[in-house]
């Protein structure tokens, strides 16, 4: 059973990384103008290996527990967002946009992967 307090701050850390992630996203869109969701893929792609890091530096490096739920689970779990990738990848596939789609979907996948497996590797929990 998570303790109350603690589960107060998992919340929190979440309303804090969907906060991040919509600040992020603003920015990104308004510099960058291309038919191609490329903020998402840059706060998935940033979220993953902010995660590997996190996960890494609680196996690895001794970081509490606790700070890995609140930090990972918390601000990287509301930051990145699975589900708008997917429906943007849906919207290209409608558009017949067939190789952005898939740059999209599995690009995205195999460089959130490879991210989160970077941040492993830099705290040595890889491995």
């Amino acid at each position: 059973m998570i303790a109350p307090g603690l589960f107060l701050l998992i919340c929190v850390g979440g309303g804090a990384g969907a906060a991040l992630r919509f600040v992020l996203d603003g920015l990104v869109r308004a510099r960058i103008t291309v038919p191609f969701p490329v903020a998402t893929l840059l706060i998935n792609v940033t979220g993953s290996f902010g995660l590997g890091l996190l996960t890494g530096l609680g196996a690895a490096a001794g970081l509490p527990h606790e700070w890995v739920l609140v930090l990972g689970g918390g601000v990287m779990g509301g930051y990145t967002t699975f589900s708008t990738a997917s429906v943007e990848t849906a919207r290209l596939v409608e558009q017949r946009r067939w190789g952005a789609a898939l740059a999209n979907g599995v690009g995205m996948l195999v460089l959130a992967v490879a991210a989160a497996a970077l941040g492993l590797a830099v705290t040595g929990a890889l491995g």
